[in-house]
């Protein structure tokens, strides 16, 4: 398997996404995503292996405790792969941005020019001034 595949695998299962998620914060005690996770310690750790042959995080022993912390190179690689992509989604937002800009009218709260607007319709019957009481 390829370090790109790796990468991908290892970031396909979904607790591996959370521990990735809560090492964004800051770096944690196998103990601390253990209760953060819920997933149990062996669990745990099989991920943290898999996401440390990945290279996605680094670990430091701590007198007793093992630290993770995310290693931001391979974050680096999936962005650079993701930038065409990103650009492609950038312009369909400008797009997007565009229509609904053309469709507001003018920032200056002005009807665009063109046909008046016909009155909003009411639906069913409704009265200005309370009923009547008997």
């Amino acid at each position: 398997m390829s370090d790109d595949d790796a990468l991908w695998a290892a970031l396909a299962d979904p607790h591996r996404r959370a521990i990735v998620a809560l090492l964004l914060e800051r770096p944690r005690s196998v103990g601390e995503l253990v209760e953060r996770t819920g997933l149990s310690q062996p669990g745990t750790s099989k991920h943290l292996k898999v996401l440390r042959e990945a290279g996605l995080v680094r670990v430091r022993q701590d007198a007793q405790r093992r630290v993770y912390a995310l290693d931001p190179a391979p974050i680096a690689a999936l962005d650079a792969w993701l930038t065409p992509y990103r650009s492609l989604w950038n312009r369909s937002l400008d797009a997007l941005g565009h229509r609904l800009d053309a469709a507001a009218g003018p920032a200056d709260g002005t009807d665009p020019p063109g046909p008046p607007r016909a009155a909003p319709r009411s639906v069913g019957p409704h009265r200005s001034t309370p009923a009547p009481k008997d």
